[in-house]
């Protein structure tokens, strides 16, 4: 029987993963922004490496339903509290229920 490789898990994905989870979101995108950053203290790892270091996520949940802005990046971040305490050195959000969501698509 083959071993499988197991493949080491991207930050982005670990980003996506741990939001789905905890916010169950309408909408999703985790943007990796780390080369616009690139030559920038903040965007070099620990171990010299380079990326997965600046993000963007634009998610769309029911969760922030009645929950002020302020809050909802509390509650992101806690649910990334790993990755912000870690390999993360950037983090921007975009956090919307579905009405504004729709508001600002019917805007634009």
């Amino acid at each position: 029987m083959a071993c499988a490789k197991r493949v080491p898990m991207t930050v982005r994905q670990a980003i996506q993963d741990k939001l789905t989870a905890a916010f169950s979101p309408q909408s999703l995108a985790v943007t990796d922004e780390s080369a616009r950053h690139a030559g920038h203290a903040g965007a070099t790892r620990d171990d010299g490496s380079q990326g997965e270091t600046h993000f963007h996520v634009r998610m769309v949940s029911a969760a922030f339903e009645g929950v002020m802005r302020v809050e909802r990046q509390r509650r992101v971040h806690a649910a990334l509290h790993d990755e912000l305490a870690g390999p993360v050195h950037a983090l921007s959000l975009a956090l919307l229920t579905p009405a504004e969501s729709e508001k600002g698509a019917a805007r634009g």
